[in-house]
């Protein structure tokens, strides 16, 4: 089987530094050991949508240089696959549908754990158990998660074991928007892509538990190899955003900003000796190695290194 990788952005907002440096060291990754590339729009998340954001983002990649070999494929363009894999977790008593309320679930749960984001939805709100048909898609599908812990390697972050039944517990899969939630819809978009190298940002690896549990559940391998890498953060910490300043790069294009300028800082951020690069000058010294394991932070030094037009 031809090893295969995706790039996913979503059409919520304009590309970021952050965000092109994990797509950035995803292709160079993907082109150094001849894995297909699938650029596929995660555009699921409709109210967040900003329109013009899907061509602004296949434009601002291909003046990075970055390419790929199939797409764009486009999610929310066939719903049909989602709903099979629901009717077949439906049907094997994996899922059941979920009025709870935020606040019904808040005061049934244990007491917030460290580290811990979203509130873990106790086993005490589970109905009983049946086989279902997936005939009431205008409401929330919760997945049945069972004890015990997911243990995988991850090529950056090392070994992992994560327990979903006590961090997260019954997650959503299905929302009440009529359409899948993000764990489900990448499980069985990679699964139909052939994916089985997904290189992303540290943000998502506590989704890997979840997601490895829906690979199971649905009968789909291989399972995919992760990669994790350090968020890009700002001053305070935080993943970059807004408050840390405009680090969108079609500001920094319209600025005159040259793409070898942009490669050259994420080149920097990953090791390499800060100097302005090619995309395949890149690929060639990129060596997840000598990559920091803490995150990235964007300092203003770093943007005014982007500003200036010569060294």
């Amino acid at each position: 089987m031809k090893q295969t990788t995706r790039l996913a952005p979503s059409p919520t907002g304009a590309l970021h530094l952050g965000n092109a440096r994990t797509f950035l060291v995803n292709w160079a990754l993907a082109r150094r050991n001849g894995w297909r590339i699938v650029l596929r729009i995660e555009d699921l998340d409709g109210p967040r949508n900003k329109p013009g954001a899907i061509e602004r983002t296949i434009d601002t990649l291909r003046w990075l240089g970055i390419d790929w070999d199939e797409g764009p494929a486009v999610q929310s363009h066939d719903l049909e696959p989602y709903r099979a894999a629901m009717r077949g977790l439906a049907g094997r008593a994996l899922a059941y549908p979920s009025e709870s309320t935020r606040s019904e679930v808040e005061a049934a749960a244990s007491a917030p754990q460290e580290g811990v984001h979203e509130t873990v939805f106790p086993s005490s709100l589970r109905p009983a158990l049946a086989p279902r048909d997936f005939d009431r898609q205008d409401t929330n599908w919760r997945f049945v998660v069972g004890l015990g812990p997911v243990v995988f390697d991850d090529h950056f972050a090392g070994p992992q074991r994560q327990e979903p039944s006590r961090t997260i517990g019954d997650f959503v899969i299905w929302t009440k928007r009529g359409q899948p939630s993000y764990q489900l819809a990448v499980v069985v978009d990679d699964h139909r892509q052939g994916v089985t190298q997904i290189v992303r940002g540290d943000d998502l690896l506590d989704s890997a538990g979840r997601q490895l549990l829906l690979y199971r559940a649905l009968g789909l391998g291989p399972e995919p190899a992760y990669t994790h890498l350090p968020l890009v953060r700002g001053s305070d910490g935080k993943r970059l955003a807004k408050r840390h300043g405009d680090t969108r790069l079609e500001t920094y294009r319209a600025l005159g900003v040259q793409p070898d300028r942009v490669i050259g800082l994420i080149g920097a951020w990953c090791g390499m000796r800060p100097e302005p690069m090619s995309a395949a000058a890149f690929m060639a010294r990129l060596d997840l190695s000598t990559i920091p394991r803490e995150a990235v932070v964007f300092t203003v030094e770093n943007d005014a290194w982007l500003r200036r037009r010569s060294d």
